[in-house]
């Protein structure tokens, strides 16, 4: 059965990577079909709208469980029509964003870091969406903000970092500042702690938010899934990313969840902004986008989904190890140029897969 994937086009340099992308996820690359339904999140289209394309977008995702996402402008004044990616995230009640920060061949990563970390943050609440307000006037104004998590949520975050710590033969590290916070913040290392004891076989090593930022830059490199609260993981996921060699380097994906942790939806897309200074240049880096991709596939859960997912990350990664790197990564490759090598990498490879196995 033909799969069918929400494309959320984007702003400036966004839309010219999401457009890489695609690419790489034509039939003639991959194999099969994959049905694309598209909507228009470009600023433009989402003032002409009212967000209305938005809530659109989201519940056609909800619907058939995919997505992918073009990095979008959120306009600065107060009043206009805001992030879509809080509404997508509400709409499709996502839970968890994970981005893995993993080594780039030839790119010399900060501090020694060469084993994947992956940060588990909390997709909503805490200091995002929060109610803010001042009191007082001169010197005697105060500044004063609402914050909330909750127990579903830190579960979500809890369960699914130590499923994927399985799954990636790493270790939990990390967690909130739950000494200082024992209400607030210890409600997500309440769940950490509970969730250790339903996996007993992975490695669990609890620490502060500031002592987790000071051990990541003394680490020998073990592999590492961070679960944090919403803003820690905000921060903590750039460092971690440029700790590899750039932000643009590694995907990010957002995932909602049934009533038993078991992922429901899924959208992917690039940690990074859309990069006005780039734009129509040909010169950014879609590498970030490709492997979002690529990531979409694993939840296809079928063996040529799986297949084609292998062979854009090996492939990714293989073309900047053979130096067609953008110039962020300090190579002279052109964006269309790069994307042109991982496809016939990807081609290559599920070509003789498929000839492997008659053998």
């Amino acid at each position: 059965m033909t799969k069918t994937v929400v494309v959320m086009q984007g702003d400036q340099t966004g839309q010219e990577l999401l457009d890489e992308a695609l690419r790489v996820l034509q039939p003639g690359v991959i194999g099969f079909e994959i049905n694309f339904e598209t909507y228009d999140l470009s600023l433009e289209n989402r003032r002409n709208t009212k967000n209305e394309v938005v809530h659109e977008a989201a519940r056609a995702m909800k619907k058939c469980g995919f997505g992918i996402k073009a990095a979008t402008i959120t306009p600065e004044e107060k009043g206009d029509i805001g992030s879509p990616n809080a509404i997508l995230r509400r709409e499709i009640d996502g839970k968890v964003i994970v981005r893995t920060g993993r080594r780039i061949p030839g790119i010399r990563p900060v501090a020694g870091a060469y084993a994947p970390i992956s940060v588990v943050r909390m997709a909503v609440g805490d200091a995002y969406g929060a109610k803010e307000w001042r009191e007082g006037t001169g010197l005697d104004e105060f500044s004063y903000r609402t914050e909330t998590i909750d127990r579903k949520t830190c579960r979500a975050v809890s369960e699914f970092s130590f499923r994927h710590a399985k799954k990636m033969n790493a270790k939990v590290f990390g967690g909130p500042k739950y000494t200082v916070s024992p209400v607030y913040e210890g409600m997500l290392k309440e769940e950490m702690d509970l969730a250790s004891k339903k996996y007993p076989e992975v490695k669990y090593e609890p620490q502060l938010i500031d002592a987790t930022y000071a051990l990541l830059l003394s680490s020998a490199g073990d592999a590492m899934v961070i679960p944090a609260l919403n803003r820690d993981g905000d921060c903590l996921s750039d460092m971690v990313l440029q700790m590899f060699g750039s932000i643009a380097g590694a995907e990010s994906v957002l995932l909602g969840f049934d009533e038993e942790f078991n992922t429901e939806t899924v959208m992917v897309e690039a940690p990074h902004g859309t990069a006005p200074s780039l734009f129509g240049k040909n010169v950014a880096n879609p590498m970030a986008m490709i492997l979002a991709s690529a990531s979409l596939l694993t939840y296809f859960n079928t063996p040529e989904a799986t297949a084609a997912s292998r062979a854009i990350y090996e492939a990714t990664i293989e073309a900047v190890s053979e130096g067609t790197r953008t110039s962020d990564l300090t190579g002279n490759a052109t964006t269309t140029e790069f994307t042109d090598e991982v496809i016939k990498k990807v081609k290559t490879k599920l070509e003789v897969w498929a000839t492997m196995q008659s053998f």
